[in-house]
């Protein structure tokens, strides 16, 4: 692919943007780390996805549903407020924060084309016996138009420096 086809150019005059899917997970934590630092490395920004599941279609009550939905966008904020405290701590960088509802794979495609300066998706594999995650294992199955930076959930401190 020559540098004229290139599907997502990135504007000379904007920082890329290094998106990582914050979801509590440990993997997310390699993945905002190594991210943080790649962006320090070359001038770009992170960006924290947080993505609420859709309400429960069960729930026949309304208020319950919207209490639910406040709830849960609250503890996201509160997870999202303490990872980019160490986004910054990594790198001086202050994130920027996004929180979307629905499921994950179709709204992170969705941000994906909305947001034109995210350059790189950066996802961490997981280190269980259930393989590398649901995010990752499905990198494959549904192509994204942008690189994808899977990081192995197993580096230590001292390789996540090295790499990033």
């Amino acid at each position: 692919m020559t540098e004229s086809e290139s599907p997502r150019p990135v504007a000379a005059a904007k920082r890329r943007k290094f998106l990582v899917v914050a979801d509590g997970t440990p993997e997310s934590e390699i993945a905002i780390h190594f991210a943080s630092l790649r962006a320090k490395h070359t001038d770009g920004v992170v960006t924290l996805l947080a993505v609420l599941g859709p309400p429960d279609a069960a729930s026949q009550w309304l208020g319950v549903q919207n209490l639910m939905r406040e709830e849960a966008r609250s503890e996201a904020e509160a997870v999202l407020h303490k990872l980019a405290t160490q986004v910054n701590e990594y790198s001086g960088i202050m994130p920027e924060l996004v929180i979307r509802e629905g499921r994950l794979a179709d709204e992170l495609h969705k941000f994906i084309e909305e947001d034109k300066d995210i350059a790189i998706l950066v996802l961490a594999s997981g280190t269980g016996k259930d393989g590398p995650g649901p995010l990752v294992s499905s990198v494959g199955n549904k192509g994204f138009p942008i690189p994808v930076t899977v990081v192995p959930g197993t580096l230590s401190e001292a390789d996540i420096q090295a790499l990033a």
